[in-house]
C-alpha cells in the first residue's frame, strides 16, 4: 500500500465508525459507552463541534465523572472555549481526575498551554509546569 494511501484509509475507517456508533446510538439512545466512542471517532475526524456536542451529552449523564469532564475541557478548548475548557478542567480535578503527565501533553489543550492558567493547574496535580 503506498504511503500517501494510508491516512486516506484511516480517515475513510473513522468515518465509517463514527456512521456505526451513530446508527447504533439510534437504536440504544442510552448507551453511554457507544456515546464516548463516537465523540472520541469525532474529534479525531476533526469534527470539534460534533465532538463538543457528544461530550456536553456525556456530562450531561455522567456529571461527576473526571475522565468525562477532562475529554469535555478537551472538546471546549479545541473548539475555542478556553473559559469553560479551564472551568471543565477545574471540575474534574476536583472530581479527581489526577494525571497530571497526561494533561501537560494533551494536544487537544495545546491552545491553554500559553494561559498562565494552564501552569496553575498543572502544579495544583504536582505536574512540572514547562
Amino acid at each position: 500500500m503506498p504511503e500517501s494511501s494510508a491516512p486516506r484509509i484511516e480517515r475513510r475507517g473513522l468515518e465509517f465508525l463514527a456512521d456505526f456508533y451513530g446508527t447504533d446510538l439510534a437504536r440504544r439512545p442510552g448507551n453511554l459507552e457507544v456515546l464516548g466512542e463516537l465523540g472520541h471517532v469525532l474529534t479525531r475526524l476533526g469534527r470539534y463541534e460534533e465532538g463538543l456536542a457528544v461530550d456536553r451529552e456525556l456530562a450531561r449523564h455522567e456529571p461527576e465523572d473526571p475522565n468525562v469532564l477532562y475529554n469535555l475541557a478537551c472538546s471546549l478548548a479545541l473548539t475555542g472555549r478556553s473559559d469553560e475548557a479551564f472551568r471543565t478542567l477545574d471540575c474534574a480535578i476536583l472530581h479527581g481526575y489526577a494525571d497530571a503527565e497526561h494533561l501537560a501533553a494533551d494536544e487537544d489543550l495545546a491552545a491553554l498551554r500559553s494561559d498562565e492558567r494552564f501552569a496553575a493547574l498543572l502544579r495544583s496535580l504536582g505536574g512540572a509546569v514547562p
